[in-house]
């Protein structure tokens, strides 16, 4: 099991350099745009794996996913695939932003007026909060820890 789980992450590791080189005419763009901490601050990897799934973007720190689209997103098995891989994301704490290539490439500043924007504001907690008592709505801090 252990070893089936190192090789899984070896060759997400192996798939992902390859998709940095590979960039697309998109991907290099909001690279550039999103490297070096250009937008908001925040540090952004590219082709990062993250669980069983390798992210376009991710800025580890704020928990927020970048995933650009081509055209091969458009079919109803893809468009399936891609909203299983947003739910994992999104389960585990992660607001997930989806862009089209073309917007990407026409509509640059305002993909990264957005993404910026995400940074900034605080997403929602993917579930309710937990609490001891279920009667008890608002007893706990979004850290887990009881108001007083």
């Amino acid at each position: 099991m252990a070893g089936d789980l190192l090789e899984q992450s070896v060759t997400l590791t192996r798939v992902a350099r390859r998709l940095r080189r590979q960039q697309t005419d998109a991907e290099r763009l909001l690279w550039a745009k999103l490297g070096g901490r250009r937008a908001a601050g925040a540090k952004f990897r590219r082709q990062q794996p993250i669980g069983p799934y390798i992210v376009d973007f991710v800025a580890l720190e704020k928990k927020l996913v970048v995933e650009l689209d081509g055209g091969q997103h458009n079919s109803d098995t893809v468009a399936e695939a891609n909203q299983k891989r947003t739910d994992w994301l999104e389960a585990r704490g992660y607001l997930v932003l989806r862009f089209w290539n073309n917007d990407v490439l026409a509509h640059t500043n305002s993909v990264v007026d957005a993404i910026a924007m995400a940074l900034v504001e605080p997403h929602p907690h993917p579930g309710p909060l937990p609490s001891r008592d279920p009667d008890a709505i608002g007893t706990l801090s979004p850290g887990g820890r009881e108001l007083e």
